[in-house]
């Protein structure tokens, strides 16, 4: 087998927030969608981050297992990990058959995202907005394939967690809410968990460091607006969480 390489722009730990336990988290290089809230700009490019052969991943990964506790390991999220899709695959299987625990962090988009469902521990992934039309304007792509994979994983996949990114005026009202609710159950993902995850401008220097224009104003939502939401999608039967 060839050994390929992940191009990487940022890696440590992280704690529950990048699936569960005390995780050795990689940032790899590239998006496909183009968020205009994005906390991490520096990944949205293809052209950056460093080349990490996959078995250097796995030799630091199996060194840094005393450090994995509480049900910790490995995740991979981006940019968009599955953009580098052949790396990836490769990079998930040599940390299975080691044994060590796998998460992704993915906004969906890869057509051949089932592939890696026998690979990953935790499945972890976007659905930021049900609209396609809505999608395609804001992020820059469609939602469809994301649906369609939403809906594999909701019948394949034993731990499918799914996150929406709340955006004032985008899609953080109690309507989008009903919206999003009757998405899950119509694409059968109400065993799943899912988190609401409040917007925040952690990434804005970010962006005004690299010359770009920071676009999203405005949209906070309260702690009692996200209380609500989650309220609303409870009531429909599906499963909240935070993480």
């Amino acid at each position: 087998m060839v050994d390929l390489t992940l191009s990487v722009f940022q890696k440590g730990f992280n704690y529950s927030q990048d699936g569960r336990g005390n995780r050795l988290v990689y940032h790899l290089q590239g998006c496909n969608l183009k968020c205009p809230w994005c906390s991490n700009p520096e990944g949205m490019e293809f052209s950056e981050g460093s080349g990490t052969p996959v078995e250097d991943i796995l030799n630091e990964a199996l060194s840094c297992r005393p450090m994995f506790f509480d049900g910790g390991g490995v995740t991979f999220t981006g940019g968009e990990c599955t953009c580098q899709f052949e790396a990836l695959l490769q990079a998930l299987t040599l940390l299975k058959k080691a044994g060590v625990s796998t998460a992704i962090e993915t906004n969906g988009t890869a057509p051949r995202l089932p592939e890696l469902f026998g690979l990953v521990d935790e499945l972890i992934m976007d659905c930021k907005h049900y609209d396609p039309d809505v999608h395609s304007q804001i992020l820059g792509a469609s939602n469809g394939i994301i649906l369609s994979n939403l809906a594999a994983a909701a019948a394949k996949h034993p731990d499918l967690l799914i996150r929406i990114p709340l955006i004032r005026g985008f899609n953080a009202s109690e309507e989008d809410m009903e919206r999003f609710a009757e998405l899950f159950l119509r694409l059968g993902a109400d065993k799943a968990r899912i988190e609401l995850l409040p917007y925040h401008e952690y990434g804005k220097d970010k962006w005004t460091q690299r010359g770009r224009e920071y676009t999203v104003h405005n949209a906070f939502i309260s702690p009692a607006q996200r209380e609500q939401n989650e309220e609303i999608l409870r009531r429909r039967g599906l499963t909240v969480v935070r993480t």
